[in-house]
């Protein structure tokens, strides 16, 4: 196993239960206790997480994976979902994207859709205007030339990728969207939608507020959960695009709220 799985795997262990015992890492990966002490103290030096007596807990009290770390989590459900979402956009369209590993495969669908590939539409203009604050999407849309690429300012997140704070702020404010793809890390059918940070929340809440239709992409793991700070209430939703884990239960709920629920 190589080094950044073992990290990737490590960090999803801290993520999941808290905490991670050296001994029981070493087995559960099948490899020697010296190298997860290694690997934990490197960890720890990059503030990832927290090294113990035997092993490390999470660093801080809202425990984040950063975005390098998590693109294997939930992958081929993402992949659905960022094929769904594309579905949900017209050509010519301005569409507003966060951040996240799901919308980051909602960029890459559209990259590779058939109606949009190709140099530019009807004289010469762009097929799709993408609106942006995360910094990984920009750089993987930016060789498209059929896709403008408009990014806001701010400071980044290294967690996320994405810019926050009143530059990016200041660019929302100007502009309108067709539509708003929203990555979030909770959505609960009484109080909306929920991201980790607060500087997210704040851009992402933006970006729903100048679209003309707002999009939920999120895997069912993210469903019936509560982040730190809300993004938006649930009735500015349109769309939820999710896998076929969402329970039927939940999926009548958001119904009855007014969402169309997408589950693929």
């Amino acid at each position: 196993m190589s080094r950044d799985a073992r990290w990737d795997a490590l960090l999803e262990l801290v993520g999941k239960h808290g905490r991670v015992e050296v001994e029981d890492a070493a087995t559960t990966l099948d490899v020697s206790a010296a190298t997860i002490r290694r690997d934990l103290d490197q960890l720890a030096e990059q503030q990832l997480l927290t090294r113990t007596r035997g092993g490390a807990v999470a660093h801080g009290v809202s425990y984040e994976l950063a975005l390098r770390y998590k693109t294997g989590r939930n992958a081929p459900e993402k992949q659905a979902i960022g094929r769904a979402v594309s579905e949900l956009v017209a050509v010519g369209e301005v569409v507003g994207l966060t951040g996240g590993t799901t919308i980051t495969e909602v960029a890459r669908s559209l990259a590779v859709r058939p109606d949009l590939v190709g140099d530019t539409g009807p004289g010469g203009q762009p097929t799709l205007t993408v609106v942006t604050n995360a910094l990984n999407i920009a750089n993987e849309l930016v060789i498209r030339p059929q896709i403008k690429i408009v990014v806001t300012g701010g400071v980044a997140r290294p967690q996320s990728y994405e810019l926050t704070g009143p530059l990016a702020s200041g660019v929302l404010g100007e502009i309108t969207l067709d539509a708003a793809v929203l990555g979030v890390n909770a959505i609960d059918t009484e109080r909306g939608a929920y991201v980790h940070h607060e500087g997210e929340a704040s851009i992402n809440r933006l970006l729903a507020q100048q679209a003309q239709r707002v999009v939920v992409a999120a895997d069912s793991s993210k469903i019936g959960k509560r982040a730190f700070a809300r993004v938006c209430d649930l009735s500015q939703v349109d769309f939820l695009v999710t896998d076929t884990g969402i329970t039927s239960d939940a999926k009548a709920r958001f119904t009855e709220a007014g969402v169309t629920v997408i589950a693929v």
